[in-house]
């Protein structure tokens, strides 16, 4: 399912327009990512938390030159998801 696709699917459910659900969808969505870039978590209980997560820097291996390159330390983000997930 993509954006456009969830957007049809919320605004069938909520019975409100598209545009209303997409507005909703954005904000939620921008919302969750400003969290995140501050250090806070997402918890959306029973569907997902976000977290951050650091990663070590490493070396790896380059695939088509065979070079060995470092790849620096950076922050990612984890995505749990909750219990209405499990299949």
């Amino acid at each position: 399912m993509n954006k456009s696709a969830l957007i049809e699917a919320v605004a069938a459910k909520a019975q409100v327009s598209k545009a209303e659900a997409a507005k909703v969808i954005d904000a939620a969505l921008e919302a969750a990512v400003e969290a995140v870039k501050k250090g806070e978590g997402v918890q959306l209980f029973g569907y997902a938390s976000l977290t951050i997560a650091q990663r070590k820097a490493r070396k790896a291996k380059n695939p088509a030159t065979g070079a060995v390159i470092d790849i620096p330390a950076r922050k990612v983000v984890k995505i749990k998801p909750g219990a209405k997930f499990a299949l």
